[in-house]
């Protein structure tokens, strides 16, 4: 697999479109404190990390109003090939600041909101509205 964090991010679509409460992805640093913000900014209801060793999963606990997902879009920037980074003057708000942007920055991942406070810059990961 060329890119784990976008088939995480496909796995969670692909589970909201069919009306799953629970994915499973496998287990990386990256994924799990991914996860770990969207939790924090209530795009999910819960994340927990399972298994040893080699078979460790992140459970994600998906979380709907009235059916509906409560992530209705995320878009993937960095890609493998292609490595987006940004100031922390370019950081710019989502969705009228209802999404969050997710940055990796030398102090680790957060978002554009508390990049922005920080005055860090790093490489844009995603947007989720």
């Amino acid at each position: 697999m060329t890119d784990p964090i976008a088939d995480m991010f496909n796995r969670i679509r692909n589970a909201q479109m069919a009306g799953k409460p629970l994915v499973s992805v496998p287990f990386s640093n990256i994924k799990f404190n991914i996860a770990q913000i969207l939790e924090k900014n209530q795009f999910v209801d819960k994340v927990d990390k399972r298994g040893r060793k080699v078979d460790k999963f992140i459970d994600i606990t998906l979380k709907y109003d009235n059916k509906t997902p409560v992530i209705s879009g995320i878009k993937k920037f960095s890609k493998p090939g292609q490595r987006i980074y940004l100031s922390f003057g370019d950081i710019k708000m989502v969705k009228g600041g209802y999404g969050i942007a997710i940055i990796s920055t030398p102090k680790g991942l957060m978002t554009n909101k508390e990049a922005r406070r920080q005055k860090m810059g790093g490489e844009l990961i995603c947007e989720v509205w």
